[in-house]
């Protein structure tokens, strides 16, 4: 199987338990916290295997930068949350420090 569609995966899961976040209310509704849970464990366990073939830098900055951009952009659409022009911004930089990275692997 391709890594990076197993990267992606990852990166899938970690957005899920990430967007869950407020639905959770403090952890005190059972049935989001345990999604949660359960996806940034899948999520981890993803990670661990790509760890094996790339190297954990381009794994990490992919990781954290496409879940930041994603988390910021369905944040926007699903709990209307701001992006200003210096947000946008600075996603755009994130996406193109990932592709640069991605590009030059170590």
């Amino acid at each position: 199987m391709n890594i990076y569609l197993i990267l992606f995966g990852a990166i899938a899961f970690e957005i899920l338990g990430t967007m869950l976040l407020p639905a959770t209310q403090n952890f005190s509704k059972p049935m989001p916290t345990s999604v949660l849970l359960i996806s940034y464990g899948i999520s981890f366990y993803l990670l661990a295997i790509v760890t094996q073939k790339l190297p954990l830098s381009v794994v990490y900055a992919s990781w954290s930068g496409l879940g930041v951009f994603s988390v910021a952009i369905l944040s926007y659409i699903f709990y209307k949350q701001e992006l200003n022009w210096q947000i946008i911004l600075g996603l755009f930089l994130i996406v193109a420090g990932v592709t640069i990275v991605n590009m030059n692997k170590i």
